[in-house]
């Protein structure tokens, strides 16, 4: 692709696939890949390290500006390290799950992650994917999806999710945590989670990820041939 550098913000719902979509779209792409996401849960399992108190905002502003982040691509995803150390798995753990709509409502926390997003333009083109990242660090691109998908199977998926990392887990409890971070993350007052203006919504609850992936794809191409005018929903 020529020009300036491809943006794809996705936004949506924990486990409503988007990290997959993402990935996949920005192989496609020849995008780097950029999970927001991630960030925040990093700067959650630091303070958890620590033994702060992740609804401390005082205690989390403070351990932000004495910590170092940098980043690195590897293999077409960007990494965030802490103090020269990348977490890998240990973000997903479930205590950090927890907490990290507690840490991510804070608005110094969201001001500082979010510049750091936006310099990530440096290594190239974008796919990334969060929950404010078509209405807050990228509103102006053009390319803007947010992806949905029901409340039974994104509980479905979550669990799959723990499943793999040997985290034990119920059906009850992910579905409750799931609810209890769409709560936080839509009523926050800074940058709630929200479709952006101009995003297209697609339904995932049943399509397959090459299916998304495709409906992603075209969608571009269509708004590169064409500036589209408003949103669109597609299940």
């Amino acid at each position: 692709m020529s020009g300036a550098p491809v943006i794809v913000a996705v936004d949506g719902p924990s486990a409503s696939g988007k990290s997959t979509i993402s990935r996949m779209v920005a192989q496609r792409l020849g995008c780097n890949y950029v999970d927001s996401g991630a960030m925040y849960r990093a700067v959650t399992w630091k303070a958890l390290e620590e033994k702060l108190d992740a609804g401390n905002a005082e205690q989390i502003v403070a351990m932000l500006r004495r910590i170092k982040i940098d980043f690195e691509i590897v293999t077409g995803a960007a990494q965030m390290r802490i103090n020269g150390v990348f977490p890998g798995d240990a973000i997903r753990a479930p205590q950090v799950a927890e907490k990290v709509s507690l840490v991510a409502a804070i608005p110094e926390v969201r001001h500082v992650l979010v510049e750091q997003q936006r310099s990530l333009i440096r290594f190239g083109g974008l796919v990334m994917e969060g929950r404010d990242i078509g209405s807050v660090v990228f509103p102006e691109t053009p390319h803007k999806f947010y992806i949905d998908a029901n409340a039974s199977e994104r509980a479905k998926r979550r669990q799959q999710d723990f499943a793999a990392m040997k985290i034990e887990t119920n059906t009850a409890g992910v579905a409750q945590a799931l609810a209890q971070r769409d709560k936080l993350d839509s009523s926050r007052a800074v940058a709630p989670l929200q479709v952006a203006p101009g995003a297209t919504v697609v339904d995932n609850s049943t399509n397959t990820p090459e299916q998304t992936v495709q409906i992603i794809l075209d969608t571009i191409a269509q708004q590169q041939r064409h500036p589209r005018r408003g949103a669109q929903f597609i299940a």
